[in-house]
């Protein structure tokens, strides 16, 4: 069990303070009253997407002596549009991996691991979150 302590700043704003020290700080986007001076709430349940893409697979490959370092990730947010309420609607994601770090007989088994990463598993089942995987 991990406890994250959240604190309303004011202004749409949130302070998070994680266990270990590290802190951030949330904003609401500009369309519905923020000024976007931070990661909204959404953006960083995108983010988590992406990086928990990356750091699983990232364990994996270390498991099985492939280093993927130079990995990168996009994920676009994509929120539902009204009459629907405000939540996620899509989540696409692109994993670029260095080619030369992870064999071609290798690959899909990497790419079920990256779609079996625990933020991915938690997202709600209407939320579409495609991974596409590309080896540069």
């Amino acid at each position: 069990m991990l406890t994250i302590h959240v604190r309303y700043t004011g202004h749409k704003k949130c302070d998070l303070v994680h266990p270990e020290g590290a802190t951030l700080r949330t904003d609401a986007p500009k369309d519905i009253g923020g000024d976007a001076s931070a990661f909204s709430p959404t953006d960083l349940v995108a983010s988590g997407l992406a990086s928990c893409i990356l750091t699983t697979i990232a364990m994996w490959g270390e498991r099985n002596g492939l280093d993927i370092t130079g990995a990168s990730a996009s994920v676009e947010k994509h929120m539902s549009t009204p009459p629907s309420p405000r939540r996620i609607a899509r989540l696409p994601v692109v994993v670029n991996i260095p080619a030369a770090a992870v064999p071609v007989d290798m690959r899909e088994r990497l790419e079920k691991i990256g779609h079996a990463c625990p933020v991915h598993a938690s997202l709600h089942p209407e939320v579409d979150a495609p991974i596409e995987y590309r080896y540069t």
